[in-house]
């Protein structure tokens, strides 16, 4: 009798188990609910930049998990940026494609926001509220035409498992950078920072000065117009950058000499990083986003593996500022075929879960306001709210980075003085 008793109680348990798994299954699906016909049948296309994108293919397939006769394909456009308006105006024009912030306020860009559908618009049903309100962008009559998939920012990797091995903590202010990195070269690092140096595109020196730079201008937010049209006046407001990274240099936290031998600031940096001996490395997130591919690529990383993680540089007494900035950013063809099914697309996709997994797949920063699904960006995560700064809300144009970026290049190679670069602003090419 007890036994059967004991059946039948373990017989009512799995099956209490199968119904917990049921519900549990249900409610993971309650975050999108189809709103058209899922039996829909049609091809939705997304153009970009990139040469594949996983991390949006799997997108695709737990889409087609509603709509399995919707077909999904991503396309890889030549050219991209001299392209797009193109290909928008032609026959195949896709449904969504990639946009920029860059783009915003010019010209040659005009055509392309023509094309671009008004994504705050209540009856679509994205999930706006989802992202971090510096990355949205909105024009004068509040619309939003591109939504950020992606985020990025301006920092460093680290290699955890040299700072331990070291005894030595990672540094939170830039006393405390300083102060590390002089440890780390008396136990025989020659440059205990490194980055890309060998020309001004996507150089250490901008990663180190632009986010010190557009915080001065949200100090003084009535000086972002006037550095935006390249007036010489808003050249005061680089100096606290351009002498912070040449303290760095001065100091030997940075050995440009052997920045040198770092041929590009994406696979070539990674794979330098890889090699373990390199306690800081200054990239972006874009570059971080490669390091989980080549993992298994550097044979000194597989025979010795370590943990790293990416944060802001500690360039304050506070710490180091966390420049929140889009990465790519997706925008609906408003002339495109099926655009009720590719609106339904973007509804599924704009969600805190969906931004999360593809930024966690792609390894790069979520736009979503939740940062702790992927580990490497944990420490970006704890910035303190005053040194997060958003270009997006600052209104920051293309012109005031060019100027930046071309400044803190070439001061820290010597051809020109701080003060000369200071009044040189908005003349720099």
């Amino acid at each position: 009798m007890k036994k059967i008793l004991s059946i039948i109680l373990s017989a009512f348990m799995l099956l209490g188990l199968a119904s917990c798994g049921s519900e549990e299954h249900k409610e993971s699906k309650k975050g999108f609910e189809p709103k058209l016909d899922t039996d829909s049948a049609c091809k939705i296309n997304v153009a970009g930049s990139y040469s594949n994108f996983e991390a949006l293919e799997a997108e695709f397939e737990r889409f087609n998990e509603y709509y399995p006769n919707v077909e999904m394909c991503y396309t890889k456009i030549d050219d991209y940026n001299n392209s797009i308006a193109t290909v928008l105006s032609g026959n195949d024009a896709p449904n969504i494609f990639f946009s920029f912030s860059w783009m915003m306020g010019n010209p040659a860009y005009d055509k392309v926001f023509d094309h671009m559908e008004n994504l705050a618009d209540n009856s679509l049903g994205l999930d706006l509220d989802c992202i971090r309100p510096g990355l949205l962008s909105r024009d004068s009559q509040g619309k939003v035409l591109m939504v950020p998939v992606f985020s990025t920012s301006y920092g460093m990797l680290i290699n955890n498992d040299l700072f331990e091995k070291e005894g030595l903590k990672v540094p939170q202010t830039i006393q405390e950078l300083f102060d590390v990195c002089a440890s780390f070269r008396g136990k025989g690092y020659e440059s205990p920072m490194m980055g890309y140096s060998a020309d001004s595109s996507g150089c250490l020196m901008n990663t180190v000065a632009y986010p010190i730079f557009a915080a001065k201008l949200a100090e003084n937010p009535e000086m972002v117009a006037k550095a935006n049209q390249c007036d010489p006046e808003a050249g005061k407001y680089m100096r606290p950058a351009l002498e912070t990274l040449s303290q760095l240099i001065d100091k030997k936290c940075i050995d440009l000499k052997k920045c040198a031998e770092i041929s590009d600031n994406y696979g070539a940096v990674i794979m330098r990083f890889f090699k373990g001996d390199v306690p800081m490395m200054i990239c972006t997130g874009d570059t971080v986003s490669g390091t989980s591919k080549r993992e298994s690529q550097s044979a000194e990383f597989t025979a010795h593996p370590f943990t790293y993680t990416f944060a802001p540089i500690p360039t304050t007494d506070k710490g180091g500022y966390f420049l929140d900035s889009p990465s790519v950013q997706f925008s609906v063809n408003n002339s495109c075929k099926d655009k009720d099914m590719t609106n339904e697309f973007m509804r599924f996709l704009i969600s805190k879960q969906e931004l999360s997994q593809m930024a966690s797949v792609k390894r790069l920063i979520t736009p979503s306001d939740d940062l702790s699904l992927d580990k490497v960006y944990a420490p970006v995560g704890k910035t303190p709210p005053e040194l997060v700064i958003s270009p997006t809300s600052l209104g920051i144009k293309d012109k005031l980075a060019v100027q930046i970026r071309l400044a803190s290049y070439l001061v820290a190679t010597g051809d020109l003085t701080i003060d000369q670069a200071v009044a040189k602003y908005g003349t720099l090419e």
